[in-house]
Protein backbone atom coordinates (compact mmCIF):
# COMPACT_ATOMS: atom_id res chain seq x y z
CA UNK A 1 0.00 0.00 0.00
CA UNK A 2 1.20 3.59 -0.96
CA UNK A 3 0.68 6.92 -0.49
CA UNK A 4 1.78 10.09 -2.50
CA UNK A 5 1.69 13.60 -1.96
CA UNK A 6 3.16 15.88 -4.74
CA UNK A 7 4.05 20.03 -4.00
CA UNK A 8 4.88 21.87 -7.03
CA UNK A 9 5.65 25.34 -8.02
CA UNK A 10 7.71 25.53 -4.54
CA UNK A 11 9.98 28.76 -3.80
CA UNK A 12 13.44 26.83 -3.17
CA UNK A 13 16.22 25.95 -4.96
CA UNK A 14 15.77 22.12 -6.04
CA UNK A 15 19.73 21.70 -5.08
CA UNK A 16 18.88 23.01 -1.31
CA UNK A 17 15.63 20.69 -1.23
CA UNK A 18 17.67 17.45 -2.20
CA UNK A 19 19.94 17.94 0.26
CA UNK A 20 17.46 17.73 2.78
CA UNK A 21 15.61 15.07 0.58
CA UNK A 22 18.55 12.56 0.55
CA UNK A 23 18.08 13.23 4.65
CA UNK A 24 15.01 11.78 4.73
CA UNK A 25 14.73 9.28 2.02
CA UNK A 26 14.49 5.56 3.24
CA UNK A 27 13.72 6.24 6.95
CA UNK A 28 10.88 5.29 8.69
CA UNK A 29 8.81 8.29 8.98
CA UNK A 30 8.65 9.27 12.69
CA UNK A 31 12.18 9.29 12.41
CA UNK A 32 11.74 11.29 9.26
CA UNK A 33 9.87 13.72 11.19
CA UNK A 34 12.06 14.43 14.47
CA UNK A 35 14.82 14.69 11.23
CA UNK A 36 13.11 17.22 9.66
CA UNK A 37 11.85 19.39 13.21
CA UNK A 38 15.46 19.51 14.30
CA UNK A 39 16.76 20.79 10.61
CA UNK A 40 17.60 24.47 10.64
CA UNK A 41 17.06 24.63 6.54
CA UNK A 42 14.07 26.17 4.89
CA UNK A 43 13.39 23.29 2.77
CA UNK A 44 13.34 21.22 5.89
CA UNK A 45 9.91 23.16 7.08
CA UNK A 46 8.56 22.14 3.80
CA UNK A 47 9.24 18.65 3.25
CA UNK A 48 7.44 18.34 6.45
CA UNK A 49 4.30 19.93 6.05
CA UNK A 50 4.49 17.43 2.67
CA UNK A 51 5.37 14.31 4.78
CA UNK A 52 2.24 15.21 6.94
CA UNK A 53 0.15 15.46 3.97
CA UNK A 54 1.25 11.57 2.36
CA UNK A 55 1.11 10.20 6.21
CA UNK A 56 -2.93 11.75 5.92
CA UNK A 57 -3.79 10.50 3.03
CA UNK A 58 -1.96 6.78 3.84
CA UNK A 59 -4.46 6.87 6.62
CA UNK A 60 -7.62 8.23 4.62
CA UNK A 61 -6.67 4.69 1.93
CA UNK A 62 -7.10 2.41 3.91
CA UNK A 63 -6.96 1.11 7.46
CA UNK A 64 -2.58 2.04 8.35
CA UNK A 65 -0.56 1.84 11.03
CA UNK A 66 1.60 4.91 11.23
CA UNK A 67 4.23 3.11 12.87
CA UNK A 68 4.59 0.91 9.69
CA UNK A 69 4.74 3.30 7.39
CA UNK A 70 8.24 4.59 5.71
CA UNK A 71 9.53 7.22 2.95
CA UNK A 72 9.61 4.76 -0.15
CA UNK A 73 10.70 7.64 -2.86
CA UNK A 74 11.22 10.93 -2.67
CA UNK A 75 12.22 13.24 -5.93
CA UNK A 76 12.97 16.87 -6.14
CA UNK A 77 12.73 18.04 -9.83
CA UNK A 78 12.99 21.58 -11.26
CA UNK A 79 10.23 23.36 -11.89
CA UNK A 80 10.17 27.25 -13.83
CA UNK A 81 12.93 29.60 -12.92
CA UNK A 82 11.00 33.22 -12.44
CA UNK A 83 13.61 35.91 -13.84
CA UNK A 84 14.23 39.38 -12.03
CA UNK A 85 16.48 42.15 -12.89
CA UNK A 86 18.44 44.37 -10.43
CA UNK A 87 20.26 47.54 -11.07
CA UNK A 88 24.41 47.41 -11.10
CA UNK A 89 26.76 50.28 -11.79
CA UNK A 90 26.53 52.04 -14.73
CA UNK A 91 23.07 51.31 -16.05
CA UNK A 92 23.69 48.01 -16.11
CA UNK A 93 21.30 45.12 -15.25
CA UNK A 94 22.02 41.86 -13.43
CA UNK A 95 19.70 38.96 -13.36
CA UNK A 96 18.87 37.03 -10.38
CA UNK A 97 17.00 33.74 -11.20
CA UNK A 98 14.33 32.61 -8.34
CA UNK A 99 14.39 29.02 -9.08
CA UNK A 100 11.06 26.45 -8.05
CA UNK A 101 10.83 22.64 -7.21
CA UNK A 102 8.54 20.25 -8.08
CA UNK A 103 8.83 17.61 -5.11
CA UNK A 104 7.03 14.28 -4.70
CA UNK A 105 6.62 12.09 -2.04
CA UNK A 106 5.78 8.23 -1.37
CA UNK A 107 5.17 6.49 1.58
CA UNK A 108 4.70 2.94 1.90
CA UNK A 109 4.00 0.50 4.31
CA UNK A 110 7.31 -1.99 5.72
Amino acid sequence: MEAKAILRFCRVAPRKARVIADMIRGRNVEEAISLLEFTPKRSAHILRKLLDSAIANAEDIEDVEVNRLFVKRITVDQGPTLKRYRPRAQGRAFRINKKTSHISLVVAER
